[in-house]
């Protein structure tokens, strides 16, 4: 199994197809998984490259305090290993912060930014979101916030239930600890100040569902030419909920982008 440890801890990684690069940043609380759908369809014409963020999946579960920038220490670490210097970044919530930081700190790697979610604050409200993590049995709570964080009915549908299944079927291998501190450090890093300074290309994606709209309109707001995009019938986790609209949306950026 394919692991960078360039800043200490063992990160999981996955690629696959050949062509210009295309990395994947999960949310919580999923794993690389959560783009199952945009590996299967990217890889066709993109190197894509899908990690678990620490916390998640096979990566290192530290239950230690630590920042969003030592996830992002842990993304740039992965693609070094693969000597990637330029791509096009897919984030979603936690992983939409990683890539506006890599945007704002490391722009010449960037060839687009695509910010599902694209919140540049993070959440308010994290010790209430933290404490199900210390109250609750770990499976039923991540149930909750995946319910919280797809549209009304989606979790309780077909394909809803073997999708979000995935995502808690091996959850004694998770600590809840450690993704408390995920939570945490996305909702320590506030980036709206420096917004404008962004200059490449940039797509915020939300559901119209997702109670991050409204974060993700100002996103896009703040950061020069950047555009907006809305899925139909779809929560924070639209690219797994509404995948074919999701893929188009983000097609239609990429035809777009400059060599």
């Amino acid at each position: 199994m394919p692991y960078s440890q360039t800043n200490g801890l063992r990160i999981y990684y996955e690629t696959y197809g050949e062509g210009p690069p295309l990395v994947l940043i999960h949310a919580n609380p999923f794993d690389h998984r959560l783009f199952l759908y945009q590996i299967a369809h990217f890889s066709a014409f993109h190197r894509v490259i899908a990690m678990d963020l620490r916390g998640y999946g096979r990566s290192d579960k530290p239950e230690t305090p630590f920042t969003l920038s030592d996830l992002t220490q842990d993304v740039l670490g992965v693609l070094a290993d693969l000597d990637v210097t330029r791509a096009i970044f897919i984030g979603v919530s936690v992983g939409s912060g990683i890539a506006m930081q890599i945007a704002l700190d490391h722009p010449s790697m960037v060839r687009g930014s695509i910010l599902v979610g694209g919140s540049s604050r993070g959440p308010r409200n994290i010790e209430e979101i933290v404490r199900g993590f210390v109250d609750l049995d770990l499976k039923t709570y991540l149930d909750i916030l995946m319910r919280r964080y797809t549209a009304p009915g989606f979790a309780d549908s077909a394909i809803g239930r073997f999708v979000l299944n995935l995502f808690v079927e091996k959850v004694d291998s998770l600590s809840p600890h450690a993704i408390a501190q995920v939570f945490r450090a996305r909702a320590s890093f506030d980036m709206s100040a420096r917004l404008d300074s962004i200059t490449q290309p940039t797509l915020v994606i939300n559901g119209e569902l997702d109670g991050s709209l409204p974060a993700g309109m100002e996103t896009a707001s703040l950061i020069p030419g950047a555009r907006h995009a809305i899925i139909a019938d779809a929560g924070h986790a639209c690219c797994i909920e509404q995948p074919e609209a999701f893929d188009r949306v983000v097609l239609d950026f990429i035809k777009g982008l400059p060599d």
